[in-house]
């Protein structure tokens, strides 16, 4: 399978040790002090898929070219990933479960329809490619009762305005499934933060046959699979340079206007980011609640650390030290204003959560360490 052969080529899908709960990696997104490689699901995609925001105007095709998409400014050397020692927090949740109470579900009340035994063959088979290759950063549930859902978590690649976020996903298994590619719904939040995913919970991408493609770029029932779904939607919808998701934009990448619109996308974006991380932070999907707290609380330094930063002008999703700041002007002035109020909520959640994350872990906090944001 074509798949297959990416995945292994990538060193997705090498052969994991026998251990499903092995935690995902630690993404810094302003790589300070860390020994970083290319993020696993950057370029792990088996064809040119179209992201599309299913607007007027053309599409914008993110297509494979020496394995690097190409409306994006090199998403496999800007993306990476920390590997550092297995945290202990992280063997409480597994990467791949199969769990109960599928209630609050967004596709819960649709009726499972008339399935055969070759639709269950094919979903158990799903089963297995998820449990055996799917990145660090992205986790999953499967219902015992109802095999035809599933809930992923994504976490937010570093060197993008989603980094350190956790983005979640309802997915169906319709039963003409493998012939028609899956449903996936996006727990939006009422957000709409990235050009691909609505406000509504609707992913665009060709992929899903939710926008236009041909060939290899539509879903094939031969050879797309639910985890390059998900990768997809890590390596390129949560991409860079979103901005250039957006139909009609393809022919502004590099010209001065469209970068200085891509930057002002990219802090809005990364605000809606922190916002829906309250959101997560309040209402945790069901079954994901220990990942919640743990992924929080172990990136809560980092995440606090990126928002003083942009605050300060670093630009979204930048390194240090590369030094690149905004101007000083209007634009920058009101994301500081909203950034500002949004991380003082946020801080302000993650003390909480850090309270609970120490629960988990058997610790009594004191005092002070709960009050303590630093």
């Amino acid at each position: 399978m074509v798949l297959k052969k990416l995945l292994q080529l990538f060193g997705v899908g090498k052969k994991k040790k026998k251990n499903s709960n092995k935690k995902g990696k630690s993404i810094d997104p302003l790589w300070q002090g860390a020994s970083a490689a290319p993020h696993p699901t950057a370029n792990v995609l088996a064809s040119n898929i179209l992201l599309d925001p299913c607007s007027s105007g053309a599409g914008n095709v993110l297509s494979l070219q020496k394995h690097e998409p190409e409306c994006s400014s090199n998403i496999s050397s800007t993306i990476k990933a920390v590997d550092g020692s297995e945290d202990e927090d992280h063997k409480l949740f597994n990467q791949f479960d199969v769990v109960q109470d599928y209630s609050d579900h967004h596709y819960a009340k649709a009726s499972p329809g008339k399935t055969s035994k070759d639709w269950t063959k094919t979903i158990q088979n799903e089963w297995k490619l998820l449990q055996r290759d799917l990145p660090g950063s992205i986790y999953v549930r499967v219902y015992e009762d109802r095999i035809d859902l599933l809930r992923a978590a994504i976490v937010g690649p570093s060197g993008t305005p989603y980094h350190d976020g956790l983005f979640f996903f309802d997915v169906r298994f319709p039963p003409e499934y493998p012939r028609c590619p899956p449903k996936v719904y996006y727990h939006s939040g009422g957000l709409r933060l990235n050009p691909n995913l609505y406000e509504s919970g609707k992913v665009c991408l060709s992929l899903l046959n939710t926008w236009w493609g041909s060939g290899c770029e539509k879903w094939s029932k031969s050879n797309s699979t639910m985890l390059q779904v998900l990768i997809s939607i890590q390596g390129l919808v949560l991409n860079d340079k979103p901005y250039f998701n957006e139909p009609g934009y393809k022919n502004t990448v590099n010209t001065p206007l469209g970068e200085k619109h891509s930057m002002a996308y990219n802090q809005t974006a990364f605000v809606l980011s922190c916002k829906t991380m309250l959101y997560s932070l309040r209402k945790p999907p069901k079954h994901f609640e220990t990942l919640v707290v743990h992924h929080f609380h172990e990136r809560e330094r980092t995440i606090l650390d990126a928002c003083s930063a942009y605050a300060s002008g670093i630009v979204v999703g930048s390194s240090v030290r590369d030094g690149a700041k905004y101007a000083c002007d209007k634009c920058f002035a009101g994301f500081k204003k909203s950034l500002d109020a949004h991380t003082e909520l946020l801080a302000k959640e993650l003390v909480k959560n850090r309270a609970q994350a120490l629960e988990l872990k058997g610790d009594t906090p004191a005092a002070d360490e709960i009050a303590s944001t630093s």
